[in-house]
């Protein structure tokens, strides 16, 4: 892949200077980089070009080296340190675990891997505990939408969206072949071996594959312990968790090449589970036995070119399958013994046309084909249609940047016996704007207004005895006002200092509740809800160089929301805080370099929540928090680089719960070891 050496040059008449001196790989040191310069000088040419831009409203991202030194398991466990974000963990390595942006609900999360959108029709939720960080170059989170145009119309459509993106391969001269294993193993039975093969085909085409095994027992001491209506301990034991064992099997490979004014990619994925769901602990019951088998696939590709300097066409295409088997023998009533098959197909056509070098404007059209197959009881089997269409403009200018966009949403359904949904037809518009104040680019203000939608899921519409046909989508308006303030120092001990403000208010009309029906077994789904969310995201970071080899850095979070409930008047919780939503939760992270050595302490804070719809002493939860420690080398021998890591994670051992019920592990351990060639 070639790269240029831009050179910045005052600006003439609106248009970009480049400076093309010379072409070298990516991976090249700086010293081969200045020889190249050297030996193969090309003349002067001067491009015309849109002026670059930076993002309008810029995403919280970690990259690779970051996400290895906090030595995370999964996706969910790394996304915890992002402000404004809450995980429902529900135990363990193989616990469910999903993600709610700013209080407005996980289906209004939309997760993406390598640009296109991952699905789940059925109930409209990822487990982000299935993806690995061992393939992940980068995660970012996006409140709103991402800060792009020229993407497909499914970007457009979320009130948050998260960004996966696996390790593209890089060689420098003379490589052909990378190849990385990976062995984590600790506490809980853990045996997690994992490879990573990258090959070179051409100067313009290279394949990667990867493979990941995880086996743990899930067996981890707790403590349990039942509190009165005074929150006093009424009740406290301690047992081991039981039926929480996982069995996966996760098998990527792709192809990456590189064109004349273009590049396109192929991906295919494979997961393979079996795991325990050791389930509640209440009344003395403390394990199930119920049991989950998952089989994911998918294949997909994407394909981006520069048509003329002015035009250029983004092609998305994906086909997945998904298998879901569920057994829970011990159901008092009736045994469950569930398959689940759900397909999907997408395609996607993303255009964007420079009309100026400071104006651009893009139109997408997105098309999903979703079907669900259960055996469960009069189940309507239904086929989602869905047909989107965004049209977007941005200006970009020195100090001044906005973004607008209407998304046009088309979903019609089909369904083989019972009645299938009315067809749905819907415009949401988005606003995005951001403005340097001085000439200096320290400083920077930002805003945007967006209104999107959720449709609800084929669980929420045709579940048997509970789906309601009639749902209407549930609507999130979004405002957001915020600043950022970015420095670099140079010839100083203090190298780098930033922080980030957001103020927001979000409503959420037409929620989709579950409401009891004519007994305490029949509840039906139905648009009763309504939430307001006001809140404060605060992200700072700091990196300082000690000595000459010492190298510190720190990033905190702090999120502060109050999301309540306005659904009723009558309602004794009208006015209160929705369940699991603390007002006060943050993070940190301080990283240190010496020599091959690095050390990482991180810490996670979550205050107080309840449990239930109603603030009242019985729905209490306790706040918890987290320390976690990790030491660690690198060396090389010949040509093998090794890398050592060992952590200890909750390491004041507390003992706590991120769902009501599902107690999390306790301290444990980590050992990890990395070999590169």
């Amino acid at each position: 892949m070639m790269r240029f050496i831009e050179q910045s040059c005052s600006l003439t008449k609106g248009l970009l200077c480049i400076i093309v001196y010379a072409t070298w790989p990516a991976t090249n040191t700086l010293a081969q980089q200045a020889d190249t310069i050297k030996q193969k000088a090309l003349r002067e040419v001067s491009v015309t070009a849109p002026r670059a831009t930076g993002e309008v409203s810029p995403g919280q991202k970690m990259q690779a080296k970051e996400l290895g030194r906090l030595g995370s398991h999964s996706v969910a466990d790394a996304i915890r340190f992002f402000s404004g974000v809450q995980i429902k963990d529900y135990g363990g390595i193989g616990g469910l675990k999903t993600v709610d942006i700013r209080s407005m609900g996980t289906n209004h999360t939309g997760v993406f891997y390598d640009g296109i959108q991952l699905g789940n029709a059925q109930n409209g939720q990822v487990d982000l505990g299935k993806f690995s960080l061992d393939n992940m170059e980068e995660i970012a989170l996006y409140n709103g939408q991402k800060s792009n145009i020229f993407q497909p119309a499914k970007d457009f459509g979320s009130a948050g969206s998260i960004y996966l993106t696996s390790l593209k391969p890089k060689f420098a001269p003379g490589e052909k072949t990378h190849l990385r294993a990976t062995l984590k193993t600790g506490s809980f039975g853990l045996f997690n071996p994992s490879l990573l093969w990258q090959q070179k085909i051409s100067d313009k085409i290279a394949a990667s594959f990867s493979t990941e095994w995880t086996s743990a027992t899930g067996r981890y001491k707790y403590a349990y312990k039942v509190y009165d209506s005074l929150q006093k301990v009424a009740y406290d034991t301690s047992a081991y968790r039981r039926n929480g064992d996982i069995n996966a099997v996760r098998v990527e490979g792709g192809l990456n090449g590189v064109m004349n004014r273009g590049e396109w990619s192929a991906k295919i994925y494979y997961y393979n589970s079996e795991r325990g769901l050791p389930g509640f602990i209440v009344n003395n019951v403390y394990g199930h036995v119920d049991r989950l088998w998952d089989r994911d696939f998918f294949i997909q590709s994407s394909f981006r070119k520069d048509i003329t300097k002015r035009y250029s066409i983004l092609l998305n295409g994906k086909y997945a399958y998904d298998y879901t088997h569920y057994v829970a023998p011990d159901t008092a009533q009736l045994p469950v013994n569930n398959h689940y098959r759900q397909y999907e197909t997408y395609l996607s056509m993303a255009n964007q046309y420079a009309l100026t070098n400071w104006w651009t404007v893009s139109l997408s059209g997105d098309f999903q084909w979703t079907k669900l197959d259960a055996d469960l009881k009069e189940f309507s089997y239904p086929t989602r249609y869905t047909t989107l269409v965004a049209a977007a403009s941005a200006v970009n200018f020195q100090r001044f940047s906005a973004q607008a966009s209407i998304l046009g949403t088309f979903v019609n359904e089909t369904v083989k016996q019972n009645a299938g949904a009315p067809y749905q037809q819907k415009f949401t518009p988005a606003v995005f704007i951001s403005w340097q104040p001085f000439p200096a680019p320290d400083l920077r203000l930002r805003a945007f207004y967006k209104r999107i939608f959720r449709m609800p899921t084929f669980n929420d519409l045709y579940y048997t005895e509970i789906g309601n046909r009639f749902l209407q989508p549930e609507f999130a308006t979004q405002y957001d006002a915020g600043i950022t303030w970015n420095k670099t120092f140079t010839d100083k001990w203090f190298t780098i200092a930033g922080i980030e403000l957001d103020g927001y208010y979000n409503e959420v009309t037409d929620k989709i509740v579950a409401v009891p029906g004519q007994n305490q077994f029949v509840w039906s789904m139905m648009n009763l809800g309504q939430v307001k969310i006001k809140g404060l995201d605060v992200k700072a970071k700091a990196g300082w160089r000690i000595r000459q080899r010492l190298d510190m850095s720190l990033k905190a979070t702090y999120t502060f929301q109050r999301a309540q409930d306005f659904t009723n008047p009558g309602d004794l919780f009208y006015g209160d805080q929705i369940a699991y939503i603390p007002r006060n939760s943050g993070s940190l992270i301080l990283a240190a370099d010496f020599n091959n050595w690095e050390a990482n302490y991180s810490f996670i804070y979550t205050g107080e929540r309840y449990n239930g719809k109603e603030n009242k002493r019985e729905n209490y939860v306790q706040p918890w928090y987290t320390s976690d420690i990790s030491l660690g080398k690198q060396f090389s021998y010949k040509h093998t680089h090794f890398h050592i890591t060992a952590q200890v994670n909750n390491l004041a051992n507390q003992f706590y719960e991120v769902v009501i019920s599902y107690p999390m592990p306790g301290r444990n351990y980590r050992f990890i070891l990395t070999v590169n060639i």
